[in-house]
């Protein structure tokens, strides 16, 4: 597995693993279909045999369950990982999300939790979850930072933010990276956000770089899908939207062909080539699709299939809303 760079210099895998489809989101209690525990956690396991050291994970998946999950998994191996989670989210008693916290004593709170969950003694990378609106950017920046002080977390990450907030944040606090939604699906980063990252610095950890793999064509309509899963109720899945973006899914798939590879590797590979300050973290809980995924970075794209690839599915082709209203109000442009 190749190696690359968040903001500061730390060195993780170039393809890391996103863990929340092991345990669901909060709120949504069958992300992407059922979860097998033991399964999971042999991909975890497989994760590491393949080169795959950063891990993405956050209090609000489960909610709690997949940083024990992962704690569990880390049992002897802590120094092979790179660990990141999240904080940010208000939670009710029913596991929902009702909210964003970015007040310091909430920060205190989750970075403790974490580290009990996990089993660890520091995080590698603690991100804001989503922006709180009611509190400073500098308010919640400066109490991850006094945890980088403390030795409680190394690295400082902000995630779905805009390039004022971002030059905010770190003005107070290095940030080592931005995550975001990025992929051939969904663009909306590149621009204003993206040239930010890049003047300051600072590292991009695109999540569902697979489009929440509606990029493999491998997927089906939402209604199709039971009422608890997530993608019953994502707007690109849902009729006329989901016949609109098989053009981007047909793209892929002819680049995917003449590479020899698969759709996913290409989807990936396309994130990889828009520069070494791009780490994306596919989302698996089965070793057979994580063993696919690593393999992306093998994949060489030529000049003509980026160019293809940036004809079909330009910025703003994809058909229908990213999220539904609800979610799209925390996201910031």
């Amino acid at each position: 597995m190749q190696k690359r760079s968040l903001g500061g210099g730390a060195e993780v895998s170039a393809i890391g693993l996103g863990c929340m489809g092991m345990a669901h989101a909060a709120g949504v209690p069958s992300m992407y279909g059922p979860v097998d525990d033991s399964e999971a956690i042999a991909t975890l396991h497989e994760a590491l045999a393949s080169g795959v050291t950063l891990w993405d994970t956050a209090e609000a998946y489960g909610p709690y369950q997949n940083e024990e999950l992962l704690g569990r998994a880390l049992v002897g191996r802590r120094s092979e990982v790179f660990i990141a989670t999240k904080f940010g989210f208000t939670l009710g008693a029913d596991g929902d999300i009702t909210g964003t916290d970015g007040r310091p004593e909430n920060v205190r709170r989750a970075v403790e939790g974490s580290l009990r969950r996990l089993g660890v003694q520091t995080i590698d990378l603690l991100y804001q979850h989503r922006l709180d609106p009611q509190v400073p950017i500098e308010e919640t920046v400066g109490a991850m930072a006094q945890l980088v002080r403390a030795g409680k977390v190394r690295h400082l990450g902000l995630s779905e933010v805009g390039p004022e907030r971002l030059r905010r944040a770190h003005a107070v606090h290095p940030i080592a990276a931005l995550q975001s939604e990025w992929s051939l699906w969904e663009r909306g980063i590149e621009g204003p956000i993206l040239d930010t990252c890049r003047a300051l610095g600072v590292a991009v950890v695109p999540f569902c770089p697979l489009g929440r793999g509606f990029l493999t064509g491998t997927v089906r309509r939402a209604e199709d899908y039971p009422d608890t899963d997530y993608r019953r109720q994502d707007p690109r899945f849902q009729g006329a939207n989901f016949d609109a973006n098989q053009r981007i899914v047909q793209a892929v798939g002819q680049v995917a062909q003449a590479r020899s590879a698969t759709a996913a590797q290409v989807a990936i590979a396309w994130l990889l080539a828009q520069g070494p300050d791009v780490i994306p973290i596919p989302g698996s809980k089965r070793r057979s699709h994580l063993r696919e995924n690593a393999k992306a970075v093998d994949v060489r794209l030529t000049a003509e299939d980026l160019r293809v690839l940036d004809c079909m599915a330009p910025r703003g082709a994809a058909s229908g809303a990213r999220y539904a209203a609800q979610h799209m109000a925390m996201v910031e442009r």
